[in-house]
């Protein structure tokens, strides 16, 4: 099994003292009309998963702070200029925020990565995170031991509707065994713990947490190099497509790179990728 150092650290003093960006500042701060609009005057509506899970959102509570999804969405408002308690938080599905027309969020973050497809009937925001493919699978399953790809053509493999992770398993493994697929990671993880299926792709850091806290006797038989096609994840916060803020929270996480916080929130809450090993896709 792969170790698990995800690290539940309150980020309560990260988010607090950030400075409103330049561009987001005065009298426009928080308001529905200026550089930076929000859909609510003076607050910030911010979506995220129903439920949302760890180490993204802990005990889904995103209004904690606590999980890296909700540690980086607090910074972000923190850099635009708004208090924690100005921050709104709303749920939504992870495919219905992905649909085209009016949103009732300013933007949303549940591990969206950012494609061309979905950029043609929604806005991205620059990557606040970047990831790979990685396997889960039961400890003697048949994906257990696998080194390559086709190692992998006989596993009954699952994953969630509409993501990226779906598409690897049909693109780039490509087993003789369609691929199951469900409403949820909670479905595919549910799916896995009872043996209906051999192994599900996640992300790594969700791999991570799958198997050291949620699926006892669960492994994570190793993640896809970069160059796979479509192995990289760049995560991105998702907004309704041409929104005018898309271009405040660039700024906002440039901020947040350029001072180190956004790679401290990182080191806080997600699993080191050392130590998962690579499975080979020539």
């Amino acid at each position: 099994m792969i170790p698990s150092t995800i690290r539940r650290v309150s980020l309560a003093a990260a988010i607090i003292g950030t400075f409103a960006l330049a561009s987001c500042g005065g009298d426009d701060e928080g308001s529905s009309g200026g550089d930076c609009p929000t859909i609510t005057e003076g607050k910030l509506t911010i979506a995220t998963g129903n439920p949302a899970f760890s180490p993204w959102v802990e005990n889904d509570a995103p209004e904690s702070g606590e999980g890296f999804e909700a540690a980086v969405a607090y910074a972000v408002a923190g850099e635009l200029g708004f208090e924690n308690e100005n921050v709104v938080w709303v749920r939504t599905t992870f495919d219905e925020a992905i649909q085209p027309g009016a949103k009732n969020f300013d933007f949303n973050l549940q591990q969206y990565s950012i494609t061309p497809e979905r950029s043609e009937i929604v806005s991205f925001s620059d990557p606040y995170y970047t990831t790979n493919q990685a396997i889960v699978a039961l400890d003697g399953s048949p994906a257990a031991g696998a080194t390559s790809v086709a190692d992998l053509v006989d596993v009954k493999f699952g994953a969630q509707a509409g993501t990226t992770s779906l598409d690897f398993i049909n693109n780039v493994i490509k087993p003789s065994n369609e691929a199951f697929v469900y409403d949820d990671n909670a479905g595919a993880k549910a799916a896995l713990d009872a043996g209906q299926i051999d192994a599900i792709v996640v992300d790594l850091p969700t791999a991570l947490y799958i198997s050291a806290v949620e699926i006892e006797g669960s492994s994570v038989i190793g993640q896809f190099p970069a160059d796979a096609g479509g192995s990289t994840d760049n995560f991105g916060l998702l907004f309704e497509k041409d929104n005018k803020l898309v271009g405040c929270v660039n700024k906002a996480l440039a901020a947040l790179k350029d001072s180190g916080s956004l790679a401290e929130i990182t080191n806080k809450w997600l699993s080191e990728n050392v130590g998962a090993p690579v499975i080979s896709v020539g």
